[in-house]
């Protein structure tokens, strides 16, 4: 009798492992692309198979899910690019289906700047059409010999006709602008700059030897400037935006200091 409740239990707990599922959450934008599921069978025996369910956007999906690989067709739901997709994958515990593109969810980098302009307000404006998703758009300042982040403004990503804009900070002299995307290939896509010519005062630094503080000044003033501070292997100790730096922590010896539009160096007694 006791073997009997025995083989009893062993079973209720086979039946109910069997019986249970769980579930793959995908969420993304759609991008005009299908997504293609492997699908193994749920166990050794080769019978049946792992996933029981698929939902987008809370409805259940016609695709023919018993078979070793299916696809997962967007058409039936007449998505627009750009739209929220959530997927949900119902499969038998004790396997997994692989979903062999998840990255066609992922919003791509596809925008064109029609415009892009300074104003007198010192306010930098662009035009886009044809984004693919909502992607945030790196607002970068050339100077240094280099382009610099100044700061990211979030994307619309909608093909029609989308306007942006952020407030500068332009250095004296020659300014340029420009915005770019990166999206999940890892590959930036940039527009084209624009020209700024800025009435801005050149600044200066002092003292060239310091022991606390180095102070910007322009027109005899202290004056805000962003600023980066390297030591000679050109590792990164400071950056900011502000008229002095406390330089007191660092160890004594030689510094590049990047400001304004220059590049020059100080000494830390």
């Amino acid at each position: 009798m006791k073997k009997l409740q025995f083989l009893l239990f062993i079973g209720l707990i086979v039946s109910t492992v069997s019986y249970s599922n769980s579930v793959i959450v995908l969420e993304g934008n759609y991008q005009g692309k299908n997504i293609y599921v492997q699908n193994p069978y749920q166990n050794s025996s080769n019978v049946g198979f792992c996933v029981k369910e698929v939902r987008v956007n809370g409805v259940v999906t016609t695709d023919e899910i018993t078979s070793s690989a299916f696809e997962i067709d967007f058409k039936a739901l007449k998505l627009k690019i750009g739209d929220k997709v959530e997927i949900k994958i119902t499969h038998t515990d004790g396997c997994k289906p692989k979903v062999l593109n998840p990255e066609v969810l992922k919003p791509k980098s596809t925008f064109d700047v029609t415009e892009i302009t300074v104003d007198n307000n010192l306010v930098l404006k662009w035009t886009t059409k044809n984004e693919g998703g909502n992607l945030p758009f790196i607002v970068e300042q050339y100077r240094w010999n280099k382009w610099v982040k100044l700061d990211e403004v979030q994307g619309v990503g909608t093909k029609g006709e989308n306007h942006y804009s952020y407030k500068i900070m332009p250095h004296s002299g020659k300014n340029q602008f420009r915005v770019k995307q990166i999206d999940y290939s890892g590959q930036a896509r940039i527009s084209k700059s624009v020209d700024y010519a800025s009435s801005t005062p050149e600044v200066s630094f002092t003292p060239s030897k310091v022991t606390k503080d180095i102070t910007f000044m322009a027109n005899n003033k202290p004056t805000e400037t962003m600023y980066e501070i390297f030591d000679q292997f050109g590792n990164i100790l400071k950056r900011g935006t502000a008229s002095s730096v406390d330089v007191s922590n660092l160890p004594k010896g030689a510094y590049y200091l990047d400001y304004d539009n220059k590049m020059g160096n100080f000494t830390k007694k």
